[in-house]
């Protein structure tokens, strides 16, 4: 919609010209939707054969920033909490290895009989875009996938129902994260009407009781900051291209199924050690300060950090292109087009002494 009808207008001309632009604009929606209901097995299949990827994304224009007189130290600001910041992440870090707020790590060779890793990915890099659709925040998506692992690790479901549960997931994490989430018509709407209303709140209400309305996990996002804050300590360079980074591989092992079996707390360790090789490459990626604040030492990080590097250099989920391409936008720096070297040095992995 046209920049002018953010503002009251005050003729009545004005108003005239703005119904109208409304009335057209609901005549002509350009959410594309997508079925999933059929999906496939696809390990040797592209993803641009299952659907066409128009859907749009422009970057949101910056607020204008206040000026302040006296530039405020993040430690200083008390809505930080610096005084109490060990004592909520050690709470953090006691929840999210409560049994009941993670997923079985094997859930789709013990649970599952009709889904597959594969068919998992598509799902994911679809929400993906639903999201970026939507501008929902990071967070529903983060939550949508968990509530999507944990559901399907106690439910066996069909593949043709396998679409459903990630749009009321969705449907679920929005009502927890966002101000003004989309609502069940605009779920059904993007899936092409496959589902109907009250197939959809029907199985909301299934993910509700499966997951008995323990809707507030910790997640890879929860942790990415901390860490993030951390690691661009005494670093000089772009602090926002290390951030956007460590946000697209932390999406990027949303896709792979093998990353299930982490905690999110090390899965976001693992992301900021990849994001710190990638940048610079010839230094140690990891630090005694990221190992005190994040609890891991580098050699516990070794597996999920190799597979998230061969996420990156697209020796998994070639075919998942939802993450890569939101990244390469300008508004992130262009992160996702970034070159890692092929191998990470055994001795990065080698527990830091110093």
């Amino acid at each position: 919609m046209a920049d002018q009808e953010i503002f009251v207008r005050v003729t009545r001309l004005a108003k005239k010209r703005e119904a109208e632009a409304m009335v057209q604009h609901l005549q002509q929606p350009n959410k594309k939707r997508v079925v999933l209901s059929e999906i496939q097995d696809l390990s040797n299949v592209g993803i641009n054969q299952i659907e066409d990827k128009v859907f749009g994304s422009k970057p949101l224009k910056p607020k204008t920033k206040l000026t302040t007189k006296r530039k405020v130290k993040k430690s200083d600001d008390p809505q930080m909490c610096s005084a109490y910041v060990s004592d909520i992440y050690d709470y953090l870090h006691q929840m999210e290895i409560e049994k009941k707020r993670r997923p079985l790590p094997d859930y789709l060779e013990k649970v599952q009989k009709d889904v597959s890793a594969n068919m998992r990915g598509v799902l994911v890099d679809w929400l993906v875009e639903v999201t970026d659709e939507y501008k929902l925040l990071s967070d529903t998506l983060y939550h949508t996938v968990s509530y999507i692992d944990r559901f399907l690790s106690v439910n066996v479901i069909p593949r043709q129902k396998l679409q459903l549960l990630g749009v009321s997931s969705m449907l679920i994490a929005a009502k927890y994260e966002e101000i003004s989430p989309p609502d069940v018509g605009d779920f059904c709407y993007i899936t092409d009407n496959t589902y109907s209303k009250k197939e959809m709140v029907k199985m909301e209400a299934d993910v509700l009781k499966c997951l008995k309305f323990e809707m507030g996990n910790p997640t890879i996002k929860t942790f990415l900051g901390q860490f993030t804050k951390i690691a661009q300590e005494n670093y000089k360079k772009d602090h926002l291209q290390l951030e956007f980074l460590s946000y697209y591989l932390a999406e990027l092992s949303l896709l792979d199924y093998n990353c299930v079996k982490f905690l999110p707390s090390l899965v976001a360790a693992a992301v900021v050690f990849l994001s710190r090789f990638t940048i610079q490459p010839k230094s140690h990626p990891w630090s005694l300060a990221l190992q005190r604040c994040s609890g891991y030492r580098a050699s516990e990080l070794k597996e999920c950090v190799c597979i998230i590097h061969d996420l990156q250099l697209s020796r998994r989920g070639s075919t998942l292109a939802a993450v890569r391409e939101k990244y390469k936008l300008h508004k992130f720096k262009s992160v996702s087009t970034l070159s890692s070297p092929l191998e990470i040095p055994d001795s990065f992995f080698e527990d830091t002494r110093q």
